[in-house]
């Protein structure tokens, strides 16, 4: 039997199909996901629990014209199979391939791009505006996920669109989950005010009974007032309904006839509205709907058993390693506590939510309330380590600057995914930390070269008395053997692994071991390359990089990082201020512009800082200057 998604090249081809046609839809887009993530990997979970949802939404409003706005956009699978893509969807996350989220330059059915929680109320509402000034009659709606109510950006949007009182819809999707398990005041409540099939019931019954007093408009006026204030105690809707919005629901997120007919009265309504829809993470895959959290993001396995199909290897990562090693610490001192923003897990504070849980703070995607929360905590003497990627800690930037740095508060910022992350691609990339960080007074920033090197960081950070930052990337470490105590390494002081007599390359972080390599790759060539491991961007070791290139005045810096205000860039600085004249420099790193997704390897080749292009430079600037110097040579014989 030919397949209904066979026949389904953008929305308006399945609008003819009737809601059982729609339910047959729902299970061979599951299928198509299913089929195409085992074998690539991806974002999971999330789509199987938004397949409904996303069929209902495309069903009921005329899409593209109306908007429909993701928030963060990794359950947007579905989204991308019914917009033109379904040929494609085996390219997602891979270099040249589709986006594992949201982008306006991938179909004009992806109206913003996002891969950060808690944007799309504010974006929709902006739409929203811009539609009402243009005096056109499109809708707009939001789709957000209950962990994204914990996003303050969230509440921002919802407090403005309850003041402008437009035609704004929001659905909330409610799956009880964020990519770990959701936490909050809000999620609890949630939770708790009888969202489950007692609230559903209870709605039903007290509008069956509605309907079957007598006659009378007073009485149906006072029954529909009692009825109406006694679900805003028990349900969540009085919580939207006190910021403006008219509350629908909840309602089951995977009965698309009623999803359909909802959002078609929806429609109908004046002034902002929010649908409370109920679904299952990982609908219809049964290890993923035992286990969301495993199965948020994937990488390939098999799906008989859910396995992956490819078994981790023997070397820690860098994120096993943190979490790890902040267990050994906290156990031995008490004033150690863990804070992380929603990514227990990504983090590896997870390790220290089940060793010491009083002692580990989760304030879900609160990144900003995270910063200031480890502020106020560091002025009573506790020694908070914030453990956060580095792309999520963007939106902490003021709190860094102004409750932490300005009052030189002991707080240790872990920086997971620093660098470039791979498949996620440039929402999630780690490149600006650097940046954003290193014009701060007060704050020490550090990277180590290695997994060994990580743990002695981590001690050397909570043994320190003000605001740093390490920063490390993802995945594996190097395999190097980890000593079985953790030491305190002098802050600012570089480590010298090789010396040279042509050229001075200084890296950092995670490409010190690529441009060792290379320098052992250059030595057959006749090319004596000195190698620096920085270790520290600030406080820089000025003594050990004025001494070295006092000798040698050609010298390439390398870092996983923009070029624009990185590691490179704080040398090109102490130079001019120390006055060194006379040093030929190249810096390798991430260029100005934003990368794409692909393996990180790839990434790092494209970008032009892996071994061969580290290599390649030296090798370049060396000939450049012995064969300048042999044409002086040949002129003042001449």
């Amino acid at each position: 039997m030919a397949r209904l998604l066979d026949a389904v090249q953008f929305p308006k081809d399945m609008r003819k199909f009737s809601v059982d046609q729609l339910n047959q839809l729902a299970g061979e887009i599951r299928d198509e996901v299913i089929s195409v993530v085992s074998e690539v990997g991806g974002h999971f979970a999330s789509t199987l629990g938004a397949v409904e949802l996303t069929l209902a939404l495309h069903y009921a409003f005329n899409t593209p014209e109306d908007r429909i706005v993701w928030d963060t956009g990794h359950q947007t699978y579905a989204h991308k199979l019914l917009c033109g893509r379904r040929d494609r969807l085996a390219t997602i996350r891979q270099l040249g391939g589709l986006s594992g989220f949201l982008s306006r330059e991938e179909s004009e059915y992806d109206v913003f791009g996002a891969g950060h929680a808690g944007t799309s109320i504010s974006a929709a509402l902006g739409m929203v505006e811009a539609n009402a000034l243009d005096g056109g009659k499109r809708k707009v709606v939001a789709v957000i996920s209950d962990g994204g109510l914990s996003a303050g950006l969230t509440y921002e949007g919802l407090n403005s669109a309850g003041h402008l009182d437009k035609d704004l819809i929001v659905i909330l999707n409610d799956n009880e989950h964020f990519i770990d398990p959701r936490v909050g005041a809000v999620s609890s409540f949630l939770s708790k005010q009888f969202t489950t099939d007692l609230g559903v019931r209870l709605q039903k019954n007290l509008s069956a009974l509605l309907k079957s007093l007598p006659s009378g408009e007073n009485l149906k006026h006072v029954a529909r007032k009692l009825r109406d204030s006694f679900l805003g105690l028990v349900t969540p809707g009085f919580l939207f309904e006190s910021l403006g919005f008219q509350y629908v629901g909840p309602i089951d997120g995977h009965n698309i006839g009623e999803m359909i007919a909802t959002l078609d009265n929806v429609k109908k309504i004046d002034g902002p509205t929010l649908v409370h829809v109920i679904t299952k993470k990982g609908k219809g895959y049964l290890p993923a709907e035992q286990d969301p959290i495993k199965f948020h993001a994937v990488t390939p396995f098999h799906v008989l058993t859910g396995k992956g199909k490819k078994n981790k290897g023997p070397i820690p990562t860098y994120t096993e390693v943190f979490g790890e090693s902040l267990v050994r610490l906290a156990k031995e001192n008490a004033k150690i506590v863990g804070i992380t923003a929603a990514m227990g897990s990504g983090t590896g504070i997870d390790k220290l939510q089940r060793e010491l849980p009083k002692r580990t703070y989760d304030v879900g995607i609160a990144e900003q309330h995270a910063v200031t929360f480890a502020g106020g905590m560091a002025t009573e003497g506790y020694v908070p380590v914030v453990a956060i990627y580095s792309t999520f800690l963007q939106r902490g930037y003021d709190e860094i600057l102004h409750d932490v740095c300005l009052q030189n508060l002991h707080v240790v910022f872990a920086l997971d995914r620093g660098g470039l992350v791979g498949a996620d691609g440039p929402t999630h990339h780690g490149v600006f930390d650097f940046a954003y960080m290193r014009s701060i007074p007060n704050l020490v920033i550090m990277a180590p070269k290695d997994e060994n090197e990580l743990q002695h960081m981590l001690k050397t950070a909570v043994d320190f008395t003000g605001p740093i930052s390490l920063r490390y990337p993802r995945g594996e470490g190097w395999g190097v053997s980890l000593d079985a105590k953790m030491k305190s390494l002098p802050i600012g002081k570089a480590e010298l692994l090789r010396e040279g007599s042509d050229v001075v390359i200084a890296a950092i972080g995670q490409t010190v071991m690529p441009a060792l390599k290379a320098a052992q790759e250059l030595a057959p060539l006749g090319i004596s390359a000195a190698v620096i491991n920085a270790r520290f961007v600030k406080p820089l070791d000025r003594e050990l990089f004025g001494e070295w290139l006092g000798r040698v005045p050609r010298l390439i810096t390398v870092e996983d990082h923009a070029i624009s205000g990185g590691f490179g860039s704080a040398v090109l600085e102490f130079l001019a201020d120390e006055g060194i004249t006379g040093v030929e420099i190249k810096r390798l790193g991430v260029p100005d512009r934003f990368i794409p997704h692909g393996t990180q390897d790839e990434l790092r080749k494209i970008c032009g800082f892996d071994k061969d292009a580290i290599a390649q430079a030296a090798l370049q600037m060396v000939r450049r200057a012995k064969k300048k110097s042999r044409e002086g040579w040949e002129r003042g014989s001449a």
